[in-house]
Formats: C-alpha cells, structure tokens, sequence
C-alpha cells in the first residue's frame, strides 16, 4: 500500500464529496472497511453496463490524507453540473491563475496544474450525464499529456 501523505490535499477545481474518516492513522491498515474503501474500483466486465459512478470512481481516484492523525478519504462528487457550475468553474479558474501568479506565456506548472483540474472537472461533469463521452475525454486527455511530455 501507497503511503498517505500528510495533510489536507491543496484545494481543488474538481468538485469532491465531504470528506470520510476512516479512523486513526495507525490503525486503517488493520480496518477491514478502510481497506475496502481503499480499493480501486474495477469496472465491471464489458457485458455489464458500468454505472456512471462506477467509472466516474475509476477516472478520478479518491484523494487520501492523514490529518491530526486521522486517516481521512474524499470521492469525486456525482452531483450533476448546472450552467451555473461551469460559469463558477471559469470564474474559479480565472481566480486561482491571479492569486497563484500563473504566467501567461511560456511554462508555467501552476498554470499546468490548475488548467488540469479545470478538465478533470469538465471530465466529471460529463462523465455524469455520458459515461462514454467522459471516456472518451479522459483518452483525449490522456493522450494531450503523452504529447507533451515526448
């Protein structure tokens, strides 16, 4: 098992449920829900529909965290997007940019990082109503980093 790393995660674009207490520290690795909880998600096998909460799980793993001891859990939220999430979303995305000081051109990781998770939300939020189309997105995805990176 990976380890957990300490602290709340930095906020996020993605939109994520409340967050789950697992118990103490020391003792999630003996907590048979904790491990459960842990688990990947597997998608079921092509003869079964997978649900969208099911793939939405498998696309946008749940963020960890060890927090005054406690071992904390956060899931990806399956509330639908409204047109006016995705304007708070483009209105987020403009704000962190300023605060973080994102450069406007050139390389910019904080820029990277922030235009990421403004597309793993949009990936959420269609995954939601077209599994197959968020799937699709996440190959898109994908794909755009393996570029970038050869």
């Amino acid at each position: 098992m990976a380890t957990v790393p300490e602290g709340r995660p930095r906020d996020s674009l993605v939109k994520y449920d409340p967050p789950l207490e697992l118990g103490r520290a020391q003792d999630t690795k003996s907590v048979p829900r904790a491990k459960k909880m842990m688990k990947k998600v597997q998608l079921p096998p092509m003869e079964q529909k997978a649900s969208a909460d099911d793939i939405l799980h498998s696309v946008l793993p749940p963020r960890e965290w060890i927090e005054d001891g406690k071992h904390c859990i956060q899931y990806v939220s399956n509330a639908q997007a409204t047109r006016l999430d995705v304007i708070q979303l483009q209105e987020a995305l403009d704000q962190r940019l300023m605060e973080r000081q994102a450069r406007e051109t050139g390389i910019c990781p904080v820029r990277e990082e922030l235009y990421s998770q403004c597309f793993d939300e949009l990936i959420r939020q269609v995954t939601l109503n077209c599994p197959e189309r968020g799937l699709l997105l996440l190959r898109v995805r994908d794909e755009i980093q393996r570029r970038i990176i050869l």
